[in-house]
């Protein structure tokens, strides 16, 4: 059964790539609106690394 899934993910890998992609620009556009004089580097790396931990706690909350 878990090669039935991994064949199922790779067809929506783009897409995903896709989502994420978009999600990242959401808040990039959010954080360059609040604040002045935006470092946008450094934005990326508060963006990924908020990412990171939501995708952690989501990871938990559904498979713990």
């Amino acid at each position: 059964m878990a090669e039935m899934h991994e064949i199922e993910i790779k067809r929506y890998r783009q897409e995903m790539l896709d989502d994420v992609r978009a999600l990242v620009e959401k808040y990039r556009c959010a954080m360059e609106w609040d604040i002045p004089d935006n470092d946008e580097t450094e934005s990326d790396r508060a963006i990924f690394e908020a990412l990171r931990e939501a995708l952690a706690v989501v990871e938990h909350e559904l498979i713990a």
